[in-house]
């Protein structure tokens, strides 16, 4: 039976964005290394070309939904929509460091609204673009891989 990702709460997609403004993620072919924003921790992304997607963040792992290092990942990849211009904008963002602050993501999301519009992005562009590619991800419905066995070719 072929196991579909949960919805990622919204504020993941502005995390996905951050982490490929930050340059945090590396991709190596069908897989990727992404760094947390505190660097402290790091996250393995595996994807089988398609829709079927493994990432080992904790939101993925533990509470099923799309994390932020796949979603970063199928934005390079083309498979969901990206904008360079948001990247540009959400460089710098101590997500972890905010999540733990604030202990909602509606609150993370909110405090992140503020510094986009002192970076000068409309908040309007922003929620169309997160709507946008929360719709794609609910019309693509991506599937969890297994992941490889490590030092198995």
């Amino acid at each position: 039976m072929t196991r579909r990702w949960k919805l990622p709460p919204r504020i993941k997609v502005l995390e996905a964005l951050g982490c490929i403004g930050d340059g945090r993620i590396k991709i190596e072919d069908d897989s990727a290394v992404v760094v947390g924003s505190d660097g402290k921790r790091s996250y393995r992304v595996y994807w089988d070309g398609k829709l079927g997607i493994y990432s080992t963040d904790n939101g993925s792992v533990y509470r099923g939904y799309l994390g932020y290092p796949a979603i970063a990942f199928l934005m390079l990849k083309g498979v969901l929509p990206f904008d360079e211009k948001l990247a540009e904008a959400l460089k710098g963002i101590p997500w972890r460091e905010l999540n733990e602050k604030y202990k909602s993501y509606r609150l993370t999301e909110e405090y992140v609204r503020e510094i986009l519009e002192e970076r000068g992005i409309s908040w309007p562009y922003v929620d169309a673009f997160i709507e946008r590619v929360m719709a794609e991800i609910k019309r693509l419905r991506p599937y969890r891989i297994e992941p490889p066995m490590e030092g198995v070719e």
